[in-house]
């Protein structure tokens, strides 16, 4: 779901499912106008997930995201991409 509720629902998921979910900034570049970071994400599998019930699995994988404001500071745009087969494999809800 595209906007700022869809960016809601996509982290309200991710702590639904990892409650004990941390985002370690790795390294972070800004403009005036530009936010960019690369994370690496962790937490423990105790919730639902895609639809799959909770394995009780730690997980590790890296992330980023690039984000561009407006003038009055408000989110306009953001990419993002992150090692989610590499997370559901970790939680053996995928092929290796």
């Amino acid at each position: 779901m595209p906007g700022p509720e869809g960016y809601r629902v996509m982290f309200g998921e991710l702590r639904a499912a990892f409650p004990d979910l941390h985002v370690e900034v790795e390294h972070l570049v800004s403009t005036d106008d530009e936010l960019a970071f690369a994370c690496t994400i962790t937490g423990t599998h105790l919730g639902p997930l895609m639809g799959q019930s909770a394995t009780g699995g730690k997980v590790s994988y890296r992330g980023m995201q690039i984000s561009r404001f407006d003038s009055d500071g408000k989110l306009v745009e953001r990419w993002g991409s992150s090692d989610e087969l590499g997370m559901l494999r970790q939680l053996g809800l995928a092929e290796v």
